[in-house]
């Protein structure tokens, strides 16, 4: 089969199988939204239907183009309803298991569709031999919400069919998002290259070195990021950062680098995921702009471990051949509204100075996490 998708299946009615119905859906695609629960079937189209809603309240769209968006929208139950999709995206938890099933149940469907998984993290590899279709399996990773954020990363294994690359490729263009081609490994491009955000300002908490509320501060003050890593947390999820640390971590047998937080896990055991729980890092209603800033040789300092270590980990993702200096410096950009990407903030900070600060580290620390790559001492 070739050609342009025209029907699409997206099974899960979460947040994030939500946005990518009404994505294809306003793209003029009919598509179907799976889930077995009935419950989050329902809340999954009562999500479009809010989104459509604020849309039509903002004059972003059209009470008829609302329209057409919900009518290109079917409901199902059933995996058997998908009968006829050319291609079928899983939108469950970051469960191996359950994604290999829902993989394999799929690969079942008449028309052998193209099999995407929206995993942050998994391996793309793992999930494809599990399917007993691997040459039709592929990752299609949207960020969330995907309806407003601008980049996917495509992610292919040796086995994929061109063919079935060149068509999702062409569906997410669609779409109006921007791709990445990114090689299958642990947390693929983006969360691989964006943990040290979160990883290296846990660390400093764990160290008493500084509060989370200090960190924050200085990301978006000094830093220009648009939210500090613990008030990012806590929009995102605790336990969602803490699932794909902790997948990235076990995937990569122990690297240092991606080691989980106890600070993570205390969080998530007393239930403070973050907004949608109430609270997280921060109390409902608690920021950082009401507490305290760190004086400011200590502020530096906070900075300056954060960016040297996303450059470091640039740097082994650029070793690896995960994807291109350009491809990686625009993901950080777009994916993820960093100020600036790792090229352009070793240009800034300069290389000897982020080996510098490594390496301080390092001697101080004896942590391999702040191993320098390579490729920074050439």
């Amino acid at each position: 089969m070739s050609g342009e998708v025209q029907r699409v299946g997206v099974v899960g009615a979460g947040t994030m199988g939500a946005g990518i119905a009404q994505l294809c859906a306003r793209a003029g695609i009919e598509t179907l939204l799976c889930d077995a629960n009935p419950d989050a079937l329902a809340a999954g189209l009562a999500r479009i239907e809010t989104s459509l809603a604020r849309a039509v309240e903002r004059g972003r769209s059209t009470e008829a183009e609302a329209a057409e968006i919900r009518g290109r929208v079917r409901p199902v139950g059933s995996i058997e309803e998908l009968a006829g999709v050319e291609l079928a995206i899983e939108v469950v938890p970051e469960i191996v298991d359950l994604k290999a099933k829902l993989l394999s149940a799929l690969a079942e469907l008449p028309g052998e569709p193209i099999l995407a998984s929206n995993t942050s993290s998994i391996s793309i590899a793992t999930l494809a031999e599990k399917s007993g279709a691997p040459d039709r399996v592929l990752g299609l990773h949207f960020f969330n919400p995907p309806t407003a954020m601008p980049l996917v990363e495509l992610v292919a294994t040796p086995r994929t069919d061109r063919d079935a690359v060149g068509r999702t490729r062409g569906l997410a263009e669609r779409l109006g998002k921007q791709v990445v081609d990114v090689l299958d490994g642990p947390g693929f491009l983006v969360n691989r290259c964006a943990r040290p955000f979160y990883v290296e300002s846990l660390r400093m908490v764990e160290d008493g070195f500084a509060e989370p509320w200090e960190i924050d501060r200085v990301c978006v003050e000094m830093g220009g990021f648009p939210l500090g890593p613990f008030e990012l947390m806590d929009v995102v999820g605790v336990d969602v950062g803490l699932a794909v640390t902790k997948s990235m971590w076990e995937q990569s047998f122990g690297e240092p680098r991606w080691r989980p937080s106890p600070i993570q896990v205390a969080q998530v055991a007393a239930g403070r995921l973050g907004r949608k729980a109430g609270g997280g890092f921060y109390a409902d209603g608690e920021s950082w702009r009401s507490m305290p800033a760190a004086e400011p040789d200590r502020a530096a300092t906070i900075l300056d471990r954060i960016v040297a270590n996303l450059v470091n980990e640039a740097a082994f993702a650029l070793q690896a051949g995960i994807a291109t200096p350009a491809d990686l410096e625009r993901a950080m950009v777009v994916g993820l509204n960093h100020p600036k990407g790792p090229e352009a903030w070793e240009q800034e900070w300069t290389r000897e100075r982020i080996v510098e600060i490594l390496d301080g580290l390092w001697a101080t620390e004896h942590d391999p996490r702040y191993r320098v790559c390579p490729r920074l001492r050439r």
